[in-house]
């Protein structure tokens, strides 16, 4: 089955109906009858009854999601800011002949690396991540080369990173952008790590790859992050861990 941008809607448009009411009911009609589930880099058994996807209603403040019409896969990422249950929640959704087959998800809560789900919300809302007019796009090759370059810095100082400017980042709910035209994001970035088992959705109409990782200076810590590029240079990047 040919991969459409409404299909891909309706998956994530589903995803979070069910997030919303913590019932996969919602998720049904779209599963594949052996789709599996992860969270925070574990496979879940018997996840449709028993996960913070399925089983635990969220009242979702913000969603945002790309699309995939390559791969047939989605990266939506939801922020929750209800102070009895605070989340932020980054999901790779991946579809074969038409069905959700995979949902690789990274939930953050408190305690977690620079959690705040407020401040997130907050930052996310003041950025630009709007559509990049055709003649402007990157290619794929050219946003992922970005994000992998980035993340092989961690590793190894001497990788050129295509850095933006300005350049901002969010991590967690923690913010390294003042506003000002000079902001960098070449900022804390710890060697010597890996940056391993990384999985890829990305978008082009946006200029945007989302990575799934596991980050290397945090005990292999599940991670997930989500970059910006414009012209080829890294612009926005979002991180939870």
């Amino acid at each position: 089955e040919t991969c459409t941008l409404s299909l891909l809607r309706e998956a994530t448009d589903r995803y979070l109906a069910t997030q919303s009411a913590g019932s996969v009911a919602w998720l049904t009609p779209m599963l594949s009858p052996n789709a599996t589930y992860l969270e925070n880099g574990k496979t879940l058994v018997g996840w449709s009854s028993n996960s913070t996807l399925a089983a635990m209603p969220l009242r979702i403040d913000r969603s945002h999601s790309i699309f995939d019409l390559t791969q047939c896969a989605a990266f939506t990422d939801l922020v929750v800011t209800d102070a009895s249950n605070p989340r932020v929640i980054g999901a790779q959704i991946r579809l074969t002949d038409g069905k959700i087959s995979k949902i690789d998800r990274i939930v953050t809560t408190p305690g977690d690396w620079l959690f705040n789900a407020t401040g997130t919300l907050y930052y996310s809302l003041r950025e630009d991540w709007g559509e990049i007019p055709a003649s402007k796009r990157d290619s794929r090759e050219t946003i992922k080369a970005a994000a992998d370059a980035y993340l092989d810095v961690f590793k190894n100082a001497s990788v050129p990173v295509p850095w933006g400017s300005p350049c901002v980042r969010l991590e967690g709910g923690a913010y390294t952008g003042k506003g000002l035209p000079t902001d960098s994001c070449n900022v804390g970035v710890i060697q010597s790590y890996d940056m391993p088992n990384r999985r890829y959705v990305i978008d082009e109409t946006i200029g945007v790859v989302s990575v799934l990782l596991e980050f290397g200076s945090i005990k292999n810590a599940p991670d997930s992050h989500m970059f910006r590029v414009e012209g080829g240079k890294l612009r926005f990047i979002h991180t939870m861990t």
